[in-house]
């Protein structure tokens, strides 16, 4: 079904896939994974003629995909053999709503209009998205987004599906039909599927066999149940490790999946809620004055209203995380703390006034809609020299944090979607924000370079740093904030600590204990 044949590919001087060879069997789900940069996404989009044919990069070897050598076709040719979702949602969205979008791959293949609404109501139920079918796909979260990107490919039906980490933005409810979807379409139509993901552990109980590269190269090959118990491999590669799956066979993955999925989509049931989210956290004075408090905000896009009635206060020093649904209002949350969005009522106030705001920094979920410099150091150091507060050793820490130092020369255009996503954190920490707002920094990120930046986030928390977090991963939440906020339909609806679930405390204090 798949032969890549001594596959190398070059973008200028820097080697992307160097030699690389591999065979996937018609009907196999492959999960394939990588520290950030390896050549995962780059061996993808050789896998449906995107490189060489829309692309800069110098391939030679050759790739066969469903009996059809790439360099033969061209890419609307390979696109009824492939279907290719990108990390980034929004580069292959184009179509005003959510059902165009859907229907525009079937209406290009030439089909008449009932075969089209069959393919747009398999796929959008597919995808839970029924109720997002007429809305503007500018108007939509970046979840909501990814999921109408999979919607579109899957419209398509090919006989290859190639997903690039499609569960970055992904609330619970869009990964459990993501995966039920691919386990019917595997069982109905013999689907091949070729995933790229840094969370193994949900992915894993549907893969037939795990990938691993690095340096442009496979460095490991093989089932599952083999692979992901290579501690050593994955840990000197800085792929996460299923840390629920430390003990018993493999199949053990899919009820601690469901456990922790279980909580995910329950967290108002297990956190205390407060009567007002003025209040200080615990352990925090009564008297203790929020850094920026939202006071009765609404807040959306258009006409569609996003946030209502929102109480919010963040203290200085805290580390919170704000999880909700896809469509919750997260990103708006922090689109209206950083002074992008003006709310349509309520207040915003720092520090119990209104017109003294102090350094915030935002991340957004899509990097490149905040990188425009020609080299990683420049795009690092605009902020500062623009400011008048540059300093080549803050720059050059920063750089190195985020593991960007060998990059220093190179285009953030010229990067993969993960060293894109850590160039826009540096770029925003050579400011010395008073709040930094994170919204889905996992995008991208393998678990070395998110553990060792998100390490030294808690460095500078503990120097008076506030950070919010918006995310879905449950394993950064419950390793490193002290504080969860649940948004649900515009509002504030559970506010407290972060707990494991008790069977997973237990296993891992065991581990603990038999390390000693």
């Amino acid at each position: 079904m798949i032969r890549v044949e001594n596959l190398t590919v070059r973008y200028g001087d820097q080697v992307a896939l160097d030699d690389v060879n591999l065979d996937i069997a018609p009907g196999e789900f492959v999960l394939l994974t990588g520290p950030s940069g390896c050549g995962k996404s780059t061996l993808a989009r050789a896998l449906n003629g995107l490189i060489p044919y829309a692309s800069s990069a110098r391939m030679t070897g050759r790739v066969v995909v469903d009996g059809v050598t790439t360099t033969d076709h061209s890419v609307a040719e390979l696109a009824a053999h492939v279907g290719l979702v990108f990390q980034r949602p929004t580069a292959q969205l184009f179509c005003l709503t959510a059902e165009e979008e859907v229907a525009c791959g079937p209406r290009n293949l030439g089909m008449d209009e009932d075969k089209v609404s069959q393919r747009v109501k398999f796929a959008v139920e597919a995808m839970g998205i029924e109720h997002l079918r007429g809305r503007r796909v500018s108007e939509l979260s970046g979840g909501e987004q990814q999921r109408v990107a999979i919607a579109a490919v899957l419209s398509m039906r090919p006989t290859i599906l190639v997903l690039d980490e499609p569960t970055s933005s992904l609330d619970w409810t869009g990964t459990a039909m993501l995966f039920s979807s691919l386990a019917r379409l595997r069982r109905e139509y013999g689907l091949t599927i070729v995933m790229i993901e840094h969370r193994l552990a949900e992915a894993a109980q549907l893969a037939d066999r795990v990938i691993v590269m690095d340096g442009g190269r496979v460095v490991s090959d093989g089932a599952p149940g083999e692979i992901l118990y290579c501690k050593e491999l994955l840990a000197r590669l800085g792929t996460r490790y299923p840390w629920h799956v430390l003990d018993g066979p493999i199949q053990s993955c899919a009820s601690a999946a469901e456990e922790i999925a279980a909580r995910e989509r329950n967290w108002p049931a297990v956190l205390p809620v407060r009567q007002s989210q003025a209040q200080p956290p615990v352990g925090r004075p009564e008297n203790s004055q929020p850094l920026v408090e939202l006071r009765g905000i609404e807040a959306g896009y258009g006409r569609a209203k996003v946030l209502r009635g929102l109480d919010l206060a963040l203290y200085p020093g805290e580390f919170a995380a704000l999880v909700g649904d896809n469509g919750a209002g997260k990103s708006t949350v922090g689109r209206v703390l950083a002074g992008l969005l003006r709310p349509r009522r309520g207040r915003v106030v720092w520090r119990g006034r209104s017109d003294r705001i102090p350094r915030v920094g935002l991340v957004l979920q899509d990097p490149l809609v905040q990188l425009f410099c020609d080299t990683v150091e420049d795009e690092v150091a605009f902020g500062p020299r623009n400011l008048g507060r540059f300093a080549p050793q803050d720059v050059e820490q920063v750089l190195t944090v985020a593991g960007l130092t060998v990059l220093r020369r190179r285009s953030p255009y010229a990067l993969s979607c993960g060293q894109q996503q850590r160039t826009a954190l540096a770029a925003i920490l050579a400011l010395k924000p008073e709040l930094l707002i994170l919204d889905e920094p996992t995008l991208g990120q393998d678990w070395g370079h998110l553990s060792r930046i998100m390490d030294f986030l808690i460095e500078l928390n503990g120097q008076g740093l506030t950070l919010l977090v918006i995310t879905h991963d449950y394993k950064l939440i419950c390793h490193y904030a002290r504080r969860i906020l649940v948004l649900s339909e515009g509002r504030i609806v559970a506010d407290g600590a972060p707990r494991l679930p008790v069977s997973i405390e237990t296993r891992q204090s065991a581990q603990v204990e038999a390390r000693r």
